[in-house]
């Protein structure tokens, strides 16, 4: 039995975020009704796979939020979750901001962009990126670290209101900034551990990428018993010069068996 079977979730959440911590609860067992607009997700036009990928364990239902509001409030009647994206003052408009006070046993999960008093102003993953330092200009970000994080806090919100609700006997509303999980995410480099010079930045060989005969391999030996062990196995002065001149006439898949014959974490950069 999954953890949350007899939980139903409904999400008005498009593009990234609220997908993504839908499909996440819908994992752990839960009822997930993904409720869109007449126009639909963005997601799905830039993203056709990974929509479907997000959306394969849930029901997807099209409603006009104002036409059709009876529908979406039966569907909020015996609902446990209501994840949002919407702006607060749009979530105002359609009633939806306290939805406890209809729903008693409702708690709503709203994502926003920026916490407090800026949680109007828009923004998107780049933007959240920008101001805590994630971005390396002028590449663009391979993966959208605030959307993701962010998703997980909502998934986390969620959980955490179901327990509260427990105690408390009825729902709540909570709210997720995506600028917090690119806050927390920024940790690292704010603290010294990445970034230029910094000890997972490439300051130590141990933890490194190295050029290879086809493509490059991610050292990752960082522990003493895994670094003891690269020295056995890759070069006994532990340098990234030694390192380098070993790896640099062999393929990624001669350096994969050769660490998984050691116990080295080692892999080729896909």
């Amino acid at each position: 039995m999954l953890p949350l079977e007899g939980v139903k979730v409904v999400s008005l959440a498009i593009n990234l975020p609220g997908p993504l911590a839908a499909s996440r609860l819908a994992e752990m067992g839960a009822t997930v009704t993904k409720v869109e607009p007449p126009t639909g997700d963005p997601l799905a036009a830039a993203a056709a796979d990974w929509y479907s990928e997000l959306t394969a364990r849930q029901t997807v239902v099209t409603l006009d939020m104002k036409a059709d509001r009876p529908k979406l409030d039966e569907l909020l009647s015996d609902a446990d979750i209501l994840i949002t994206s919407m702006r607060p003052s749009a979530l105002e408009r359609l009633g939806l901001a306290r939805p406890h006070e209809q729903f008693p046993q409702l708690s709503l999960i709203e994502i926003v962009g920026h916490p407090g008093d800026r949680a109007e102003v828009p923004g998107h993953d780049l933007n959240y990126q920008a101001v805590h330092g994630i971005l390396t200009p002028p590449h663009m970000p391979r993966v959208p670290i605030a959307d993701i994080l962010g998703g997980e806090r909502a998934v986390s919100a969620a959980l955490a209101a179901l327990v509260r609700r427990t105690t408390s006997g009825t729902g709540a509303a909570y709210r997720v900034a995506l600028e917090d999980a690119a806050a927390a995410a920024g940790g690292a480099v704010r603290h010294g551990v990445t970034g230029d010079d910094a000890p997972l930045g490439g300051a130590l060989p141990m933890y490194n990428l190295y050029k290879c005969a086809d493509g490059y391999v991610a050292l990752g030996a960082v522990e003493p018993h895994f670094f003891l062990r690269a020295l056995e196995v890759f070069g006994e002065g532990g340098t990234y010069e030694e390192f380098a001149a070993f790896f640099a006439d062999k393929t990624k898949a001669e350096l994969e068996a050769l660490a998984a014959e050691h116990d080295v974490p080692l892999n080729g950069v896909r």
